[in-house]
């Protein structure tokens, strides 16, 4: 389920030569097919990062707020797909759902945003892509086989939160994202990983 997977940093995250909220990429990284973003804010839209793996062919799904600003970077029309919480796509070989994310205590993520988190199915795999979320009802309806959560706190869940939300769903396996750079550090990560139920395989794969 892990093959070409990659949690490369903070909440960036690379399927195969699908991309998720691309975030202070190195030189090895080019030639997105699909780049899927969660929300506007920088560490997880950022443009640079954006430009440096897209080609005349990527496709890039967003959030509709975020439509101009890819206009900009040179995406034509027709390989934007913006969407909307609680909706079902298809594009190309790769099926996926979008699942509301935001906090429930604080502004940071308002649900009035429509900001989202990912359901990605690829090769019959269903990677669930969180998002900057707190353990909300629509996170607890999920059925995933892979789930990476944000565990570093602040902005989004604490690893506690993240745990019990992992444990309600039930995944074969569970990555732990968001933290190292920006808020939250390794250990939110371990400790995540220790508060698992033993059915489910904890996996860090950023290391700091």
């Amino acid at each position: 389920m892990l093959d070409n997977v990659e949690a490369i940093h903070h909440s960036s995250i690379k399927i195969n030569n699908v991309f998720i909220d691309p975030f202070e990429l190195n030189e090895d990284y080019d030639n997105a097919d699909y780049i899927f973003i969660t929300h506007s804010h920088y560490d997880h839209f950022s443009e640079k990062d954006i430009l440096k793996i897209k080609n005349d062919n990527t496709i890039i799904v967003i959030p509709k707020d975020l439509n101009d600003s890819v206009l900009k970077l040179g995406f034509s029309e027709s390989k934007v797909i913006c969407v909307e919480p609680n909706k079902e796509y298809n594009i190309g070989g790769i099926s996926f759902k979008t699942i509301p994310a935001y906090n429930i205590n604080k502004a940071f993520h308002p649900k009035v945003n429509n900001w989202v988190g990912y359901i990605i199915t690829i090769n019959d795999i269903r990677y669930y892509i969180t998002g900057d979320t707190d353990n909300t009802i629509e996170a607890r309806n999920v059925s995933c086989d892979v789930a990476f959560v944000p565990v570093g706190g602040t902005f989004t869940m604490t690893y506690e939160d993240a745990a019990s939300l992992v444990n309600e769903i039930k995944p074969a396996i569970a990555i732990p994202i968001h933290y190292g750079s920006i808020v939250g550090s390794e250990s939110d990560a371990i400790h995540f990983v220790k508060l698992l139920d033993k059915n489910i395989e904890g996996k860090i794969l950023m290391k700091y």
